[in-house]
């Protein structure tokens, strides 16, 4: 007979600097690119085109209510039905989402990443295996300051502000409140080679041992393996 299975979704999560794309990036060269949809949820920051420059910098980017939610869990939906995607692109200079999209296929993985995967009710809910990667404070601090004034083109005294203001009491508050949600907990910046060959076994567990879906009706996609005969 031949089993037909939906796809396998994953979260990872952790604070900011935390090694969550280490983890996502190994995911994906273990497992192989071409069989995952990876998803991050810094894609699906709120559109602030409509307030000034100045304006859009103040507010608080750890919240919860920062990030638009809905989309998210409307795309993974829609990918574990065998739909594609199109993720919005965001500028994190302008805090504004571009015009342009990322076009995403439904695949036997979903990898979804970001601070608040596991703060989230509704995308728990979606989630196979829920991922929580455990880094010092000091270690994702340095790390967030390397990356914002590289790639984003920030000051350091407005990343250690943002970081004293909003990132670390949010932390505190969601981020590592989540962790109990985690099946796996990943300590020290996403290296641990024995952590993550669990989770790509876990991957292949339940891709052989999970028929179904989270949809009733039929609606998910099918992932065929070879005839058992």
């Amino acid at each position: 007979m031949i089993h037909e299975r939906r796809s396998v979704t994953i979260g990872v999560a952790g604070g900011t600097g935390s090694g969550k794309t280490t983890v996502a990036q190994t995911i994906l060269s273990r497992v192989g690119p071409e069989r995952i949809a990876h998803l991050e949820q810094d894609a699906y920051y709120r559109d602030l085109s409509h307030l000034p420059l100045e304006e859009r910098a103040k507010l608080n980017f750890d919240h919860p209510d920062a990030l638009e939610t809905e989309l998210l869990v409307a795309h993974i939906r829609q990918l574990i039905h065998g739909h594609a995607v199109e993720v919005p692109r965001y500028d994190f200079t302008t805090y504004t989402r571009l015009s342009q999209t990322r076009h995403v296929e439904p695949k036997p993985v979903i990898l979804v990443e970001g601070i608040l995967i596991l703060a989230e009710k509704a995308l728990r809910s979606l989630l196979d295996i829920k991922v929580y990667v455990d880094t010092d404070a000091d270690l994702r601090l340095i790390r967030r300051l390397r990356r914002d004034l590289i790639e984003r083109g920030r000051s350091i005294d407005s990343v250690i502000s943002q970081y004293l203001e909003t990132v670390r009491p949010m932390h505190l508050e969601f981020v590592e409140p989540s962790k109990r949600y985690a099946d796996i907990i990943i300590p020290e910046g996403g290296y641990n080679r024995v952590a993550l060959d669990m989770i790509v076994a876990r991957i292949g567990e339940i891709g052989r041992d999970n028929p179904g879906g989270h949809q009733k009706g039929g609606g998910a996609p099918t992932w065929q393996r070879e005839p058992q005969i």
